[in-house]
């Protein structure tokens, strides 16, 4: 497409364009004219080729934003919060930035429902976050979700969990041996492949509803060692050692350690209702027999 045509498509700005934005960039550069923000210069040749229009600015520096304000119909927010605090200062920074009666998809996480103790959680289920990273995600979704009820724009919220892809695999830990729990202490995990994801916020900005949730999850139901086991006969790496929770927490960081303590299953009903999305990648398992048939 020329230069001249893409001058009359509708404007998107894509806020965070790392790899899941990069991949999303396939499917809506014949349909936008994409800008997509990156704090590192360095970034822009990579960005330019993937089809997108660079601008460089920092979501922790505002005074860096003002020129944006305006620029886009269409926003795919993407950047996580910063690594500290309970407040999300980077979307807060990003408000001015989004289009009044615009369109809003914001990636948040299934991190915002806690422990759930295994339960299946539909969208209608109330946040317990039980970690600073988590209620940053909150703090995120409550401010967006206000802004746009006071000016009209069109804010849907998708909760991710664990994204995978080819590069984006625990071989490393595996190699390193890192135990998992066991079986009576182990906690359910949700996935997502990466390009699926793309697929899904791009689906979303067009058809997601005002205020709506959206989990972003795929059809796998297990439970995080049984991940682990499946990524480990995949690659032909020896499966993690298993240890119960108390002795676990003895030998992995508090970080780890946080993810391996909640356990929930997550719906994915309203995504495929709703949004009308059918999974290239339904399950972790299918996916890497797949792949591994094929050499991957």
């Amino acid at each position: 497409m020329t230069a001249r045509l893409k001058l009359g498509l509708p404007r998107l700005l894509v806020l965070g364009c790392g790899d899941v934005g990069l991949r999303m960039l396939p499917l809506l550069r014949s349909r936008f004219r994409v800008f997509a923000l990156t704090s590192q210069a360095e970034r822009c040749a990579e960005l330019r080729a993937a089809g997108a229009v660079p601008v460089v600015a920092d979501l922790d520096r505002p005074h860096t934003l003002r020129r944006l304000a305006g620029l886009a119909h269409y926003v795919a927010h993407l950047a996580p919060p910063q690594t500290e605090g309970q407040q999300d200062r980077r979307t807060r920074h990003a408000i001015p930035v989004l289009p009044r009666q615009g369109r809003v998809a914001y990636v948040s996480t299934t991190g915002v429902y806690g422990d759930c103790g295994g339960a299946l959680v539909e969208e209608s289920r109330p946040v317990a976050p039980r970690n600073a990273r988590a209620l940053r995600r909150v703090d995120a979704e409550q401010v967006l979700r206000h802004w746009a009820r006071g000016c009209g724009a069109t804010v849907s919220i998708l909760r991710v969990p664990g994204i995978y892809a080819g590069d984006r695999l625990p071989l490393e830990r595996l190699r390193q041996g890192t135990p998992a729990l066991v079986e009576e202490d182990d906690v359910y995990t949700n996935h997502i492949h990466a390009d699926d994801l793309a697929r899904i916020v791009v689906r979303t900005l067009f058809r997601g509803r005002a205020g709506r949730i959206y989990h972003a999850v795929d059809d796998s139901d297990m439970k995080m060692a049984q991940y682990f086991d499946v990524v480990a006969d995949a690659f032909q790496l020896p499966r993690p050692p298993r240890l119960p929770r108390a002795e676990l927490a003895q030998v992995v960081t508090p970080t780890l350690l946080s993810f391996m303590s909640e356990s929930r299953r997550m719906s994915n009903a309203r995504l495929k209702g709703e949004l009308g999305l059918r999974l290239r990648y339904p399950t972790v398992a299918a996916t890497l027999v797949a792949l591994k048939s094929k050499n991957w």
